[in-house]
């Protein structure tokens, strides 16, 4: 399951409004209520997978690798943000993405993403039959 080079370029765009329950104090990892940093990886991550619609086979997902972020500015309760991706390196069935987060012109936050694509019936039975040997005694 590998990517040609034809996928290189291919852009993927989202948006969010940040809600009340998005922000640094709903989630407990500070006391500002501001846009969290899971949830402007999330929205990366969404842009991400969005730009793989035309290129991934029926039964084809992707999963997450890595992620690299960079927070540039913070987002309020009620600011409309917009994740942009763009796969930039393909190697076998690894992608790497170039995304931002913006608010209008200023940018949020900037991330690198490394995706893998796998067979998502298999992959899942692989990860049940992993949960079923770590329960066993």
């Amino acid at each position: 399951m590998q990517f040609s080079d034809e996928v290189l370029g291919a852009v993927g765009l989202t948006e969010m409004i940040v809600r009340p329950g998005d922000t640094s104090l709903a989630i407990g990892i500070g006391d500002l209520p501001i846009a969290s940093p899971s949830q402007l990886i999330n929205l990366m991550e969404h842009a991400a997978i969005l730009s793989l619609d035309l290129y991934l086979q029926p039964g084809q997902t992707t999963i997450p690798v890595s992620t690299e972020f960079i927070s540039l500015s913070p987002a309020s309760i009620g600011a409309e943000l917009r994740a942009t991706s763009r796969v930039i390196n393909v190697e076998g069935k690894e992608l790497t993405f170039e995304c931002e987060v913006y608010e209008h012109d200023r940018q949020i936050a900037a991330g690198l993403l490394k995706r893998s694509a796998v067979e998502r019936v298999s992959f899942l039975a692989r990860t049940a039959a992993l949960n079923l040997m770590s329960e066993s005694p």
